[in-house]
């Protein structure tokens, strides 16, 4: 049966005329069937630019259709860790050639589901489908080592093995790039794969799944359940038959899920965001610092784990570079993403339009200076959606909420330095440790600054946000527990590693090996 039933929705937004998307009926994957969720609660999103547009509804998932979703994987496990890895990652291979294919389609479905701006859409698409081409080819190259053995006549060697049933829990921001970069991995490894993403961004998760169904996955080896985290998310953690959870989501959700798991004694990884400082010394290439100041804080609505939240300036060219933010913080246009002359598209909801306000009220009673911004946009059509103005805050202090909690929105906390030491502190006094970057031309500052900046990636030159397939993603302190994600690391946390030992002959000796 269809995966989704489409109706056309006959609202209009207000003060454009301008008709609204078609709405939606979801469902459940589960052993490769499409089934109704059985918890009786309706889950409805709305487009955040426009929330007379209803972009999706479904019934969520019981703990009974979880219960399902991981017997069905464990049913499909044999078979598909059996199944050779080189073709497992023919099956990726080709479902990335479709998600390239669909591209422009899905990225316009992210932008009226997540609210991201359409450029910024596509390029998720670019990065995610680079993820599972990627993976496609870890088929190739999933290899042990050979060792020498102390012993003659006996090859001695290792292996990776798939765990089993895993949970995938994915956040609203990335709808596309984060299941890709960890479901990836799972399946090439041979691991079968329960998915729940978040409830704001299910359209987009059903077109996941629904493709690497289309590419040839078999039944049961993904499946998918949408509902409430309260509903159906310790199951995923605790059921026995799950072998590993992949998390990434809030510090407190990913404490929690950590707690759990760690109970049980299985692997796990949580992803729980950043507080990511950006660096402009007083060499610094003030145009090139610029562009990826305003990147990394205002791309995406300041709604990504990497975003530049904090940017720390050296004091001799703090006046000027601030005025220079300023000046293109207020040519940016706000409005509906699809529109390609818009920059900053809505908050995801109103919770989070909420929380970016009451963190622009605690910067201001904290007494740091509002340089511009701080306040809800609802002119005209934009009544309908969840804007607000790009915010710069200048004189913040490390004792300020705004300076050490991860806001999500697009505000940036400005704090001026003298010196490196100073400016060190200031970057590791936080309890996040994602990324951070640097600017400046000096080659000795930027490698000690690599050296001493207390996060797992850095940046010189370049802004806090990316990464890339082949190297690893992940950081420190409260940003993240457990192994990191993407290139070899991403993929060797969905396996074990045997060792081997094969004497050959068979013939009997004393060793003194223990």
């Amino acid at each position: 049966m269809p995966t989704t039933m489409k109706k056309q929705s006959d609202s209009k937004a207000a003060g454009n005329g301008t008709k609204t998307g078609r709405t939606l009926a979801l469902k459940q994957y589960i052993g490769g069937q499409w089934l109704a969720g059985t918890s009786g609660k309706e889950i409805v999103s709305y487009n955040p630019a426009n929330t007379h547009d209803m972009v999706a509804h479904f019934i969520g998932a019981s703990q009974d259709d979880a219960k399902q979703a991981i017997e069905a994987a464990q049913k499909a496990f044999p078979a598909w860790k059996r199944t050779p890895a080189p073709q497992r990652g023919r099956i990726l291979a080709k479902a990335a050639q479709i998600f390239r294919e669909r591209r422009d389609e899905l990225a316009r479905l992210m932008t009226r589901e997540e609210g991201k701006i359409l450029s910024e859409a596509k390029g998720e698409m670019d990065k995610g489908t680079t993820l599972v081409d990627w993976f496609a080819g870890e088929g190739l190259r999933l290899m042990g080592t050979t060792a020498p053995s102390e012993l003659p006549d006996n090859l001695l060697y290792t292996l990776r093995q798939p765990l089993g049933v895993v949970s995938i829990i994915t956040p609203w921001n990335f709808p596309f790039a984060i299941p890709a970069w960890k479901i990836s991995p799972a399946l090439v490894a041979g691991n079968t794969v329960v998915f729940k993403p978040a409830s704001l961004v299910p359209a987009l998760a059903v077109k996941f799944v629904e493709i690497l169904a289309e590419a040839g996955l078999p039944p049961g080896v993904l499946n998918l359940v949408m509902g409430a985290g309260s509903s159906v998310g310790d199951i995923l953690v605790e059921h026995p038959a799950i072998k590993a959870v992949s998390f990434t989501g809030s510090n407190a959700v990913g404490r929690r899920v950590h707690t759990l798991a760690g109970a049980r004694g299985i692997k796990v990884t949580c992803e729980m965001g950043g507080k990511n400082p950006a660096v402009v010394w007083e060499d610094a290439d003030l145009n090139l610092a610029l562009g990826g100041v305003m990147k990394g804080a205002f791309g995406s609505t300041g709604q990504r784990c990497t975003a530049t939240s904090r940017l720390i300036v050296h004091e001799a060219v703090a006046d000027k570079f601030l005025k220079m933010v300023t000046d293109e913080v207020r040519k940016i246009k706000i409005g509906d993403g699809l529109d390609p002359a818009i920059g900053l598209g809505p908050a995801v909801d109103e919770a989070q339009l909420k929380t970016d306000l009451d963190y622009i009220e605690a910067g201001k009673k904290d007494g740091a200076k509002l340089v511009c911004g701080g306040k809800r946009v609802q002119d005209g059509a934009l009544a309908r959606g969840y804007f607000i103005e790009p915010t710069v805050f200048d004189g913040v202090k490390p004792t300020h909420r705004i300076f050490q909690e991860e806001v999500f929105g697009p505000v940036l906390s400005v704090t001026r330095v003298k010196t490196y030491s100073e400016m060190l502190s200031l970057v590791n006094d936080c309890a996040f440790g994602l990324t951070c970057a640097i600017y400046t031309r000096d080659l000795n500052v930027a490698m000690k600054f690599a050296d001493e900046a207390e996060v797992g990636m850095v940046h010189v030159n370049s802004p806090t946000i990316g990464g890339e397939a082949q190297v690893p993603f992940g950081g420190v302190k409260g940003s993240g527990v457990g192994e990191r994600e993407m290139s070899k690391e991403g993929l060797h946390f969905f396996t074990e590693l045997k060792t081997v030992f094969v004497d050959y002959t068979g013939a009997r000796r004393e060793s003194n090996i223990y």
